[in-house]
């Protein structure tokens, strides 16, 4: 069984960094030392957590964007 990876994209403009991705999927995100969201690096691809979809859903102003790039 193959896993689908993912693509994890912030859209930097439209982030308030109100920090509910690093709430909810602190294994992929954090904040930046301005407060914005931030991938922890090397976690670009999400790394298969399950709760990086629901980190994007959780986020107010839609910043987070996940996209699936194939197996």
């Amino acid at each position: 069984m193959h896993s689908k990876a993912m693509h994890i994209d912030i859209d930097k403009d439209v982030c308030i960094g109100a920090g509910q991705c690093a709430l909810t999927a602190p294994g992929v995100f954090t904040q930046d030392d301005d407060g914005f969201s931030a991938l922890i690096p090397g976690r670009a691809d999400g790394a298969d957590d399950p709760l990086v979809r629901e980190a994007a859903r959780a986020c107010p102003v839609g910043a987070i964007t996940v996209t699936e790039t194939g197996d």
